[in-house]
């Protein structure tokens, strides 16, 4: 349900937000353990944003200390708050189940974001420290999945995580995502059909996020200064392979019929010439606002703490060394930048393809 509240204040007063984020996004370490072609991290494309913002800071690990002033922070002023573990690969994170473990005995809503290679490994102990949502990435079928992963096993290693969690009397609700890209167009139903009888939350495919060079530079001109911006997810990924007659056909196929789980796309399009117009006129902003610098935060393993998640610019809004997560929520720097946005009707240029701007 829409809260009117909170949509007046953003659209009225985005300088300053009377209620607290939705969403903590924790990067709690900076190394993945797979090599994913559309990722700029498992491509090794270390000039772009999403890279620094991922892997671009040290410790390797969040330190357990930095986390419980974090997790106390939280239950003080937002106790409602949900602390989502998601990046770089959380289960490589040396503190994870301590952590897991203090989030709980604060009351405090936990979830994981995961590529499942060492779920198995993984389950009995996320089990124990009340893990509530557990949000896996997969990325078609075995054999597709293990050829964009870089590993010839990492399906059959979280679907053998998955199938044990669910074995279990108690376990965390489970979702799984699925990225479109250019190597499974066309296996999207199959890759569906596959789990069809799994008790699961959700299957969500989501749409490339992306941004070309012309589209960083163009930004840049008018931004650049204060918003810089980079290319992402453009290395290995080739958008005229994209066979969008074929995404058109399956998503037609996949909205047909009915599963015992939500099935979604992000953003849902339906249209062949929006469809068309999303993949290959970028410049085109895609969706209304950003919604996400109005209900998170993410805070990297330094303590630095950036707008909203991963994709966003590289954006320093305070420290949780210097400052409190209620200081850093309505600083000057984030109350400028969702002001500015505001100003320019809700997106910057580079925001053209995010998650964030079709969101909600």
């Amino acid at each position: 349900m829409i809260n009117k509240f909170k949509l007046y204040n953003q659209k009225y007063y985005p300088r300053k937000l009377f209620y607290g984020p939705d969403w903590l996004v924790l990067g709690v370490n900076n190394t993945c353990n797979l090599h994913c072609k559309m990722c700029d991290v498992g491509v090794d494309y270390n000039e772009s944003n999403f890279y620094q913002n991922l892997v671009g800071t040290t410790p390797l690990h969040m330190p357990l200390e930095l986390f419980k002033k974090i997790a106390d922070q939280a239950a003080l002023f937002y106790p409602n708050v949900k602390l989502g573990y998601a990046f770089t690969e959380p289960l490589v994170y040396s503190q994870l189940y301590e952590t897991l473990k203090y989030a709980s005995s604060k009351k405090l809503f936990t979830s994981v974001t995961t590529n499942a290679l060492s779920l198995k490994k993984w389950a009995d102990k996320l089990i124990d420290a009340d893990l509530k949502e557990l949000y896996i990435s997969l990325d078609g079928p075995a054999d597709i999945h293990n050829e964009i992963r870089g590993y010839n096993k990492s399906f059959e290693k979280a679907v053998e995580g998955i199938d044990y969690l669910l074995s279990q009397k108690k376990h965390p609700k489970i979702s799984i995502y699925c990225v479109i890209t250019q190597w499974n167009i066309g296996r999207l139903k199959e890759f569906l059909d596959y789990f069809k009888e799994y008790p699961l939350e959700n299957i969500g495919f989501m749409h490339t996020n992306y941004t070309p060079d012309h589209v960083a530079d163009d930004h840049n001109m008018s931004f650049g200064t204060e918003y810089h911006a980079t290319a992402s997810n453009m290395k290995d990924i080739d958008l005229n392979a994209y066979d969008l007659k074929i995404l058109h056909s399956e998503i037609k196929e996949i909205n047909k019929v009915n599963y015992n789980f939500k099935v979604s796309f992000s953003p849902d399009i339906n249209d062949f010439e929006v469809l068309h117009s999303f993949y290959h006129e970028p410049e085109k902003l895609y969706g209304k606002k950003c919604y996400d610098i109005f209900q998170a935060m993410m805070i990297k393993s330094n303590g630095d703490v950036i707008p909203a998640h991963g994709r966003c610019y590289n954006l320093t809004i305070g420290n949780l060394y210097k400052n409190n997560l209620k200081e850093i929520w309505n600083s000057s720097m984030i109350a400028k930048f969702r002001k500015d946005i505001t100003n320019e009707g809700g997106l910057l240029p580079a925001c053209s393809r995010c998650c964030s701007a079709f969101s909600n």
